[in-house]
This record gives structure tokens, C-alpha cells and sequence, in this order.
């Protein structure tokens, strides 16, 4: 009689074959149990148990000198618990991927370039989704620097890793005809949140933890999330005349039609959606951000003067006056011959 394994979690799959299998994990998004020939063990091999034991043996007892006790240590530490809630989650999902591939290796194998060519081979898997392969590189590469910072490593490995994505954003801004579009398919929930980025310039977390406490009627005080930037917004009479019109319904000024403050999938799905109606492609909300930046450059303001607004350093806003947004620089140069010629 095979005793119940609790914590066990099973995936079943059917093969093109027509055969069943299945993949057992030591516990739910834990590491796969595998045989000595690395295939996935099943509910009734006969080392399961052992293999189940172990697995929940090194979760309990990590060895401290393995990339697993690494990563342990480092979810314990102030540089993990300081992060964002959010960031925390997106970090501890591809920690667990880590920790499932790779736990094992010892701090000597840590360091060698063997091992870095079985991480780029790893990260080669993910090349179908080249954002997720970066991210992943990342963390991986961040526990590694910690390791290193701590002196329990004499190098990272895992630095200068390259990245598999390359945004073309060259000509990603919002014009009249997209927000025009945009807002005549869109809830007045979406469309006060396109509006507040159009004229803000702000990213979309700080957006939706915007609250009305932070808004005198004349100007909005954020506090920005990923640089921690303090910058004070002067409202836009149409953001004025928006906002006079909203019922407030929570602390945050941005809600969902249920009047409860959005959850940032929730946003996303909303938005994705009114995009897809609208028959905008290509652009994201995250596009808002230098669409703003590019408008204010339009109408004559200095660089000091942007990065006041949106917090944008003076060198990322030229980046994206120069670089990322050709459309905005085509029209800068139309404007300043426009003004060469004294019209």
C-alpha cells in the first residue's frame, strides 16, 4: 500500500502517445522529484517517498554553502525584505525556479565559468519569452551579488549576463487619434487614468496608490516608488475639471467601476482590453510616461523643467527625446526651423 505523500503536488498530463504521466513535486511550485535518470518519478515508483523526504529535508535543513542555503539566506536579509511587496512576489517566483534547477551547487561550482555556461543554457529555455529570461537572469545574478557582497563568494558569475530583449519604442507615443480612440471605448475610470498619466507623467503603480490625500485641488505631492523621488504635479485644468467630477469613493482616486481602488492585474486586464476594442497596437500605458515628456518639450519646456514634473533624470530624458521617441523628435525639429525662420 503507497501512503499518501501530503504536500505533494501532482500534475497530470497525457502524452501524444495516449499514455498518462504524471509530475510530482515536493510541495506546490517545489522541485520536480525526479529518478537517477532524471526523468519525472511517478505517484508509484518506489522511490518517491525518499525522494519527497529529501526534497522537504534540504527545504528545512539547507545546506549553507549551496546556492539553496544562498538563496535562503538571502530571503532573510534587509536587502530582500526592503523591496516592494510586489517585487518580492515576482523575486520569490523565479527564486523557486532557481532553487529547483540549480540548489545544489556548491560554492565552488558557484564560481567556476562551467557553471555560468549552464546558466546561459538555462536561460537559453526561456528565449520564446526574452523579458521573463532576462528577469530571471537578473535574480539570479542579484543572489549571486549578494553572495559576493557577503563574502560567501569571491565573484558573481552571473554579471554582465547580456539581455535576449530589445524594446523598439522609437515610435511609441500616445497621439491625439490614439487617445481619442481610446476614450470613446473606454470606462470613465480608464479614461481618468489615461488622463492623469497623459498630464502627470507618472508611472502606473504610483498612479493607482494615488490618493486623494495627496491632491489639494491645485497639485498632486508623489513620492515615487522605484527611485523614491518626492516631485509636486501642478494639476492640469482638465485633470481639475475631471477630478471635480469624481465621486470619491476611496482613499485612492483611481477605482474600478465597483469603486473599490484597482489591483495592478486587475488594471491591466481592464486596460488590455479597451485597447484591444480600441484598436490600438503597440502602445502601452507605460507610453503615457513619454508621451508626457515629449508634450512638454513640445511646449518649450527645459529639461529641468520635465524632470520637475515627471522625475525623470536629466539623462533619460534626453534619452528619450533623442532615442526612444523619434516621433517626438521629428516634431521638436519641425519646430525649432518653424522658429529659425521666424515663424
Amino acid at each position: 500500500m503507497v501512503l499518501p505523500l501530503k504536500g505533494l503536488s501532482k500534475v497530470k498530463k497525457t502524452l501524444a502517445s495516449g499514455k498518462t504521466i504524471y509530475y510530482c513535486y515536493a510541495w506546490r511550485k517545489g522541485p520536480l522529484l525526479k529518478n537517477k535518470k532524471g526523468e519525472p518519478m511517478q505517484p508509484d515508483d518506489v522511490g518517491l517517498h525518499a525522494a519527497f523526504d529529501v526534497a522537504h529535508d534540504l527545504r528545512r535543513n539547507p545546506s549553507q554553502e549551496t546556492l539553496h542555503g544562498l538563496i535562503t539566506t538571502y530571503l532573510r536579509s534587509s536587502e530582500f525584505r526592503s523591496k516592494r511587496a510586489q517585487t518580492r512576489r515576482h523575486y520569490t517566483g523565479y527564486l523557486d525556479i532557481i532553487r529547483d534547477e540549480f540548489g545544489a551547487l556548491t560554492f565552488g561550482e558557484l564560481e567556476t565559468m562551467q557553471t555560468r555556461g549552464r546558466f546561459k543554457s538555462w536561460r537559453d529555455t526561456m528565449a520564446d519569452t526574452p523579458r521573463k529570461a532576462d528577469f530571471a537572469w537578473s535574480v539570479l545574478s542579484r543572489v549571486l551579488s549578494f553572495g559576493k557582497d557577503r563574502g560567501m563568494l569571491s565573484r558573481n558569475i552571473a554579471e554582465r549576463g547580456g539581455r535576449l530583449y530589445r524594446a523598439d519604442r522609437r515610435e511609441s507615443i500616445w497621439t491625439d487619434a490614439d487617445i481619442a480612440a481610446f476614450n470613446a471605448v473606454a470606462g470613465p475610470e480608464l479614461r481618468l487614468a489615461l488622463l492623469l498619466a497623459f498630464w502627470t507623467g507618472q508611472r502606473k503603480g504610483d498612479l493607482l496608490a494615488l490618493t486623494w490625500a495627496a491632491y489639494d485641488g491645485a497639485s498632486f505631492r508623489i513620492k515615487q516608488s522605484k527611485t523614491g523621488r518626492r516631485v509636486t504635479i501642478p494639476a492640469s485644468s482638465a485633470v481639475r475639471d475631471a477630478l471635480e467630477n469624481v465621486t470619491r469613493r476611496a482613499p485612492q482616486i483611481l477605482c474600478n467601476s465597483r469603486g473599490r481602488p484597482w489591483t495592478e492585474a486587475g488594471f491591466n486586464t481592464s486596460w488590455r482590453k479597451a485597447c484591444a476594442t480600441a484598436g490600438i497596437k503597440g502602445l502601452t500605458f507605460h507610453d503615457l510616461r513619454g508621451t508626457a515628456v515629449t508634450r512638454l518639450a513640445l511646449a518649450g519646456c527645459s529639461i529641468a523643467e520635465i524632470g520637475a514634473i515627471t522625475g525623470h533624470s536629466p539623462k533619460d530624458i534626453d534619452a528619450i527625446l533623442h532615442t526612444h521617441y523619434l516621433g517626438g523628435q521629428r516634431e521638436l525639429a519641425a519646430q525649432a526651423m518653424a522658429r529659425w525662420e521666424g515663424k
